[in-house]
């Protein structure tokens, strides 16, 4: 992978991880409000917003980790052959 791949999936991550803390926040949010319409929307959008950014950082984490590992691998084998 690229340094520049690399450096799209850190971005990629760092914004997820902003997003994630974006919806905790807008989850406590939601337990100030009076009005029950209001809180039950605010409520699941929170939960949606979560769960969106959770699966996304998860998924740009694995693919960055799992392009660390295709990198040193063949080094490994290189060096067991020679």
């Amino acid at each position: 992978m690229s340094l520049l791949s690399k450096v799209k999936q850190i971005c990629l991550l760092i914004a997820g991880c902003f997003f994630l803390l974006f919806g905790v926040h807008v989850l406590i949010a939601a337990y100030q409000l009076t009005d029950p319409f209001s809180f039950v929307m605010t409520f699941f959008a929170s939960n949606l917003i979560i769960l969106i950014s959770a699966v996304l950082t998860l998924g740009f984490a694995i693919r960055l980790f799992r392009s660390e590992r295709k990198e040193e691998i063949p080094q490994e084998k290189k060096e067991g052959e020679g």
